[in-house]
């Protein structure tokens, strides 16, 4: 899952998309920051964005393995989880907002797009639809579900499915005693800002959102789609299964 936000990116704003290029073409890439208001600078080890199915954790494993037919990688990034499901016999469509990541996809033999997911435009009938990485994040605010399952509607064929997977981060937020520091006021604790940098090169800021199971269930009944737990990972996070009705 490529970790930005949801419009299209070009080259000058896209820290991500230029370390994924640099690191297929040289093998070596710089420091990938993440910086966010709510949290310390974090930072992306850009090979991590290149593994095999045997470095990957155990929930993208599951999840990989429960795709079936013709599948849509969302926000694919450098098109790891795609190169496995091809290597399986499955028809995949990478999309990108990162044209360089989308560059990198095609020399690796991907069929991708520079397409974003929300865009109306954007129409095909895929049986699964994935979103790896949290790649539930793209969402940005809980306000926008409702804009996300709408375009699911639209790109899921009859008896297709989502899988996706993403985190309960409430622990960031719970003091020794057990009592949270949530402030319910400033809307969903999931929202989280983020902005990336990649040698000299700042990407634009967007928002990404982390989401509880019991929440993500809530609206996705509200709009129609089944949701299943299919596997608890290691650190609050889950993988998810949605259908339609």
């Amino acid at each position: 899952m490529s970790i930005s936000g949801n419009k299209r990116t070009n080259a000058e704003r896209d820290p991500m998309g230029q370390a994924i290029s640099d690191y297929y073409r040289t093998g070596k890439a710089g420091k990938l920051r993440v910086l966010s208001s709510m949290f310390y600078e974090d930072e992306i080890p850009v090979p991590t964005l290149f593994r095999t199915f045997g470095e990957m954790p155990r929930l993208e494993q599951k999840a990989i393995e429960l795709c079936r037919g013709r599948v849509l990688d969302v926000g694919a990034g450098s098109g790891c989880h795609s190169l496995v499901l091809m290597e399986r016999g499955l028809d995949v469509t990478a999309i990108d907002i990162s044209q360089l990541s989308v560059d990198v996809m095609r020399e690796r033999g991907i069929n991708a797009l520079n397409v974003n997911y929300f865009d109306e435009t954007f129409n095909g009938k895929f049986d699964t639809l994935l979103f790896a990485m949290n790649g539930i994040g793209i969402v940005g605010k809980v306000e926008r579900l409702e804009q996300f399952f709408r375009s699911a509607r639209r790109l899921l064929a009859p008896g297709g499915q989502l899988l996706l997977d993403s985190s309960d981060i409430s622990y960031v937020f719970m003091n020794d005693d057990g009592s949270m520091d949530i402030n319910l006021a400033a809307g969903y604790y999931g929202e989280i800002d983020y902005k990336m940098r990649y040698k000299n090169i700042t990407g634009e800021p967007f928002d990404w959102l982390y989401i509880d199971f019991g929440t993500l269930s809530m609206y996705a009944e509200e709009h129609g789609f089944s949701c299943e737990k299919c596997l608890d990972g290691e650190h609050y996070d889950y993988l998810a299964r949605l259908a339609l009705k």
